[in-house]
């Protein structure tokens, strides 16, 4: 095969400077693999529940139960390490802030987490993204999720706001928040309202309002 013609003899591209050549480099080299505390997999392969592909908040005290259960798998200062790793990563905090229980060893719930950990828990991962691409959709989920830990905490709006309003970092966020609660506890009472008016049973009522019957007999018989 021959080579086109061309007009002009093409000249030898020049050499790439020390620094572009560096930078080129730096895209063509992969990321180092993140290194994975060696314990994380051996908890893993001991309680599947707790540390497979969901997490789940942790319940208090299982540091000693699980040296007691695994003394020999489960070395004390490797365990603490590994753990303090796994319940300051996102997947964890990402479990405790939208309200799942803490669980046994077992992978049974048995207690709620504290409302002073929920609310840690939703703060800290607005403030890993807010200085990110991510940040308006970060802080958007952290007011909703704000707004149901207000919900299951059993406080009021002002003691919640008495109790973590403190801090001004997060405060205008705890503010709209308590802004949803306020609005949705405003459309239930409404809806109570209109169905102790209305006369119609559950399921006429849900049929009316596009609800189920569940999410009517929840409003008009709390508890």
């Amino acid at each position: 095969m021959t080579t086109p013609a061309t007009t002009d003899t093409p000249e030898a591209p020049a050499p790439a400077s020390a620094p572009a050549a560096s930078a080129a480099a730096k895209k063509r080299r992969k990321p180092a693999p993140r290194q994975t505390h060696p314990l994380l997999q051996t908890l893993w392969e001991l309680y599947p529940t707790l540390f497979g592909a969901r997490f789940l908040p942790l319940k208090l005290g299982v540091f000693e139960e699980m040296r007691a259960a695994h003394p020999d798998k489960l070395p004390a200062e490797e365990l603490k390490v590994a753990l303090g790793l796994h319940t300051r990563s996102n997947r964890y905090l990402e479990a405790v802030a939208t309200g799942l229980p803490r669980h046994d060893l077992a992978g049974q719930p048995v207690e709620p987490v504290a409302p002073e950990h929920v609310h840690h828990a939703i703060l800290e991962l607005y403030r890993r993204k807010s200085t990110t691409p991510q940040e308006p959709a970060a802080r958007e989920r952290a007011i909703v999720q704000l707004a149901a830990a207000v919900e299951r905490s059993g406080l009021d709006r002002d003691a919640y706001r008495e109790r973590f309003g403190q801090h001004d970092a997060s405060r205008a966020m705890l503010e709209e928040a308590l802004v949803l609660v306020g609005q949705k506890t405003a459309r239930q009472e409404a809806l109570v309202r209109a169905f102790k008016a209305s006369g119609k049973t559950v399921d006429e009522f849900a049929d009316m309002y596009g609800m189920t019957p569940a999410e009517v007999a929840r409003l008009v018989q709390p508890g």
